[in-house]
């Protein structure tokens, strides 16, 4: 994957999970970690992007590939991610970066393993190649320690 994708990518992730997991929850009612493909449109909606029937179909075609009618959290974030766009300043983005952060510090140790980054990684990208992961890894955490914690994060995030 080429650096400037690479970036992109993080930049992508990071700057949204917190908002698609909300809207996610928001719609699994249920709490079974899936939402209806017919709530896709609404979602979209609510994000700001408004599709006809046919394209919202042909979308939602492509993620349900075994025409289950729902989509688990990996799905939907692949799907949106094709919608997402990247316009927020400074402060909201720190904000964002910091949220997501502490969304994928589950035991709230102030640091991510890089086998629990991995998995996100290949969740949100299943095209990632297993080379490209490990380079991925081997530039977020720089000390070579098997985590990395937040300054890690930014610094690569951010490039600064």
């Amino acid at each position: 994957m080429a650096e400037a994708n690479r970036h992109n990518f993080w930049i992508k992730v990071l700057r949204n999970s917190s908002m698609l997991k909300k809207a996610f929850d928001t719609f699994d009612h249920e709490k079974k970690g899936v939402i209806g493909t017919d709530m896709i449109g609404t979602i979209l909606d609510m994000l700001g992007h408004e599709l006809d029937d046919g394209t919202l179909s042909e979308i939602i075609q492509e993620y349900d590939r075994d025409g289950t009618g729902v989509l688990e959290f990996k799905q939907f974030c692949s799907l949106a991610s094709r919608f997402l766009t990247e316009e927020l300043d400074d402060e909201a983005m720190l904000a964002e970066l910091r949220e997501a952060f502490r969304l994928y510090d589950r035991e709230g140790n102030g640091y991510i393993t890089t086998d629990v980054l991995k998995e996100i990684f290949k969740e949100l990208d299943n095209t990632l190649s297993n080379d490209e992961l490990e380079s991925m890894i081997t530039e977020i955490d720089s000390d070579g320690s098997g985590t990395v914690d937040f300054d890690e994060f930014l610094e690569v995030m951010t490039g600064e």
